[in-house]
């Protein structure tokens, strides 16, 4: 019996529409455990990769300095790193504030806005550091694959996959690629 590949998963800013995709699916997920043991992932609750793990799928830009430290450790566990959907890829949804300086951001939401009650810029030394921007996340780490989609769909996820544990290089057919 050949030994399970360790696969982890991971979120930095975005929405987790990709781990919800990546869950469609469905029953497949069982065909995947007999191929994959699961590490860091909302799946187990695993809080840090193990040392070494084959494929890591990530999703979400970059916005802040506990990204940046999640990414890194990130890579450094994963043979394998998967830049997953849009955000990843190149910032997302979350990129939309990259038109506004971060005074100006702040300003729009916690003194400026809609409904607000007490106007202060939040202060909390606990609070992670935002950066300048939202950035993909190759701006930061090599990544070896890119999974397009806002969000991939499962269809997407399960060809890439087991492409990749077939020892074939993943090339989308074209029928995969389209954003709905």
């Amino acid at each position: 019996m050949t030994a399970k590949l360790k696969l982890a998963t991971t979120s930095l800013a975005g929405c987790f529409g990709c781990h919800m995709s990546f869950l469609d699916i469905d029953e497949r997920i069982l065909n995947l455990c007999e191929l994959v043991e699961f590490d860091r992932s909302p799946l187990t609750d695993i809080k840090h990769c193990s040392p070494r793990v084959d494929i890591g799928l990530i999703e979400g830009g970059v916005c802040n300095a506990e990204n940046v430290h999640t990414l890194r450790e990130f890579r450094a566990s994963c043979r394998t790193l998967v830049a997953v959907g849009a955000c990843a890829i190149n910032g997302g949804i979350p990129a939309l504030r990259n038109h506004l300086s971060l005074k100006d951001c702040f300003s729009s939401v916690y003194l400026d806005g809609l409904g607000v009650v007490n106007p202060q810029i939040p202060d909390d030394p606990e609070l992670p550091l935002l950066l300048d921007k939202v950035y993909p996340i190759q701006s930061v780490v090599k990544v070896d694959y890119f999974l397009p989609g806002c969000p991939p769909s499962a269809e997407m996820f399960w060809y890439f996959l087991t492409e990749l544990f077939s020892g074939r290089e993943p090339c989308f057919p074209s029928q995969m690629m389209h954003y709905d």
